[in-house]
């Protein structure tokens, strides 16, 4: 049974592919012309397209954590030990997507978040990473 469906059955059936569509990553808006409307528009897309997906991952990570803590019976100690790793990755993931496309807006254009990550790149360069303060002038 086993030889004839490795030998016969699996090399005549057809390949069907059950994931979701795979979208060609297009230019970032950085690498478009100021006046082509094309490329910028499918960088606005591209970006929308990306805090989808961001914004889907943080709601696994939340779900995963909120399920850890029914699972190990609520608030008390045994859960928060347990579940500490899963809160501590939720809780990364939240940050880094707030400071990507936090104070944005709804549907926000690729411009500004490249503009919202030139900033903070320029900001840590001078003061040191975002959250942990201005850091002091060296004499």
């Amino acid at each position: 049974v086993t030889w004839w469906r490795e030998t016969v059955v699996t090399p005549n059936q057809k390949k069907y592919h059950w994931y979701h569509r795979k979208y060609p990553r297009v230019p970032t808006v950085d690498q478009c012309y100021t006046d082509d409307a094309v490329c910028i528009f499918e960088a606005d897309v591209q970006v929308i397209r990306d805090r989808a997906v961001d914004s889907n991952i943080l709601s696994i990570l939340r779900t995963r954590a909120e399920f850890c803590v029914r699972y190990h019976g609520g608030q008390d100690e045994n859960a928060v030990r347990e579940c500490k790793p899963l809160f501590d990755v939720y809780e990364e993931a939240a940050g880094n997507y707030f400071c990507k496309y936090g104070d944005l807006g709804h549907l926000p254009s690729a411009k500004s978040v490249y503009m919202k990550q030139k900033h903070r790149m320029i900001w840590e360069r001078r003061h040191g990473k975002v959250g942990s303060g201005m850091t002091p002038k060296a004499e």
